[in-house]
């Protein structure tokens, strides 16, 4: 059973299970255009960072087996910033419906995490004008699901979509 883990915004969050995160928000745009802006980079450089940074590097390889990387800098003026970047591989695409991939958050110094890595499944779902786009993150262990969602991601995934659906219904 599903467990809500204190959504405030659009973008449903909840908890399936003890090491996964499910991502639900109802977009109003066509399913088509919402994946467009997902796997387009001039489109992902608009929506991805949310209110949190600015995106310097967007990267996409679109194929299975293809790799993707995306930068941004956090921080505000006074301190310059920090660079922050995740990375992975496609494992899975149909287009338009669903995205399987890989994500690593690069760190300074970190050991290669091998596969023991968190899988992303983003499904496109057509719901007439509307798009419910579904994003399950399933982790390795219960502990880095914890992390990720202590580490604020809340507030940056509500940003993102709110951005997501802004770019999507503009005219592309």
């Amino acid at each position: 059973m599903a467990r809500a883990a204190g959504s405030s915004g659009a973008a449903v969050i909840t908890l399936p299970a003890d090491d996964q995160i499910l991502i639900t928000r109802d977009l109003c745009a066509p399913r088509r255009q919402v994946y467009r802006a997902w796997t387009t980079p001039e489109l992902v450089e608009r929506w991805w960072s949310g209110h949190r940074g600015t995106m310097t590097s967007v990267e996409i390889d679109l194929r299975v087996g293809g790799r993707w990387r995306y930068v941004m800098i956090v921080g505000d003026d006074h301190t310059g910033g920090r660079e922050v970047a995740f990375h992975g591989e496609y494992r899975e695409i149909v287009p338009n419906q669903r995205i399987v991939t890989t994500e690593v958050y690069e760190m300074p110094d970190a050991p290669d995490p091998g596969g023991d890595v968190p899988l992303n499944t983003v499904t496109f779902t057509d719901n007439g004008w509307h798009t419910i786009l579904t994003l399950l993150t399933e982790c390795p262990s219960n502990e880095l699901r914890d992390a990720i969602l202590e580490s604020g991601m809340e507030v940056g995934v509500q940003e993102q979509m709110d951005l997501l659906e802004e770019v999507a219904t503009l005219r592309q």
